[in-house]
């Protein structure tokens, strides 16, 4: 029958990813005060910070509910256009879960994909511009592939989970198009981008997290 999570087992989720985003901001913020503005880090943990907050009515949610609500927090708790971003990001991946209780192995790849192409779409951006999408692009398109060729559900997260690591780290040779990096003489050529490396954070937690479970 394969994995599934329910709306408790997504709120446990967000604990998780909270906990590494929490513990990882002076490395973030190191990372954004290279080429951006040094915000990003705060801006993230003020949002997965809510949701901890929060994590016991998200878990009585349906799904659908849920979704909904997690996008409607970062919108209004995340600062700059991350929080219109991921809220946007959200709100899309409740659509897919419409009237369904759990959330199975293709239920997870809609989510993702519904969360790349909100974003891509709301952020007028593409994959190569050194963006959070330079994460989300490729573990998408990985579970997309792994679905179409019938791996187990194994070895599909892991592959997931390690496509979103690689895409974060191939940010480093990028040149920005978006954002502050874009003034600098070097567009941020040589530095790994913030917004890249939290997504690839949320990727991988979740990926173990269900892994643990199966």
């Amino acid at each position: 029958m394969g994995f599934q999570l329910t709306s408790k087992d997504y709120v446990e989720y967000i604990k998780l990813a909270y906990q590494k985003i929490h513990a990882s901001g002076d490395y973030i913020t190191e990372l954004d005060a290279a080429t951006g503005d040094g915000d990003h880090w705060a801006n993230i943990d003020s949002g997965f910070g809510k949701l901890n907050e929060i994590s016991e009515s998200l878990a009585e949610m349906t799904l659908f509910e849920q979704f909904k609500q997690i996008g409607k927090t970062m919108m209004s708790v995340i600062g700059g256009s991350s929080g219109v971003l991921y809220g946007s990001a959200y709100l899309a991946a409740a659509k897919t879960l419409k009237d369904k209780e759990v959330i199975g192995n293709e239920e997870l790849c809609g989510v993702l994909s519904a969360m790349l192409d909100a974003i891509m779409s709301r952020g007028n951006a593409q994959p190569g511009w050194k963006t959070m999408i330079d994460s989300l692009h490729p573990a998408a398109e990985c579970y997309k592939a792994c679905l179409a060729e019938g791996l187990s559900e194994e070895e599909t997260l892991k592959k997931v989970k390690q496509a979103a690591l690689d895409g974060a780290e191939s940010t480093r040779g990028m040149e920005a198009v978006r954002g502050r990096a874009t003034y600098q003489a070097d567009k941020g050529v040589g530095h790994l981008d913030p917004g890249a490396v939290t997504m690839s954070y949320q990727i991988e937690t979740l990926t173990d997290y269900v892994l643990s479970r199966l």
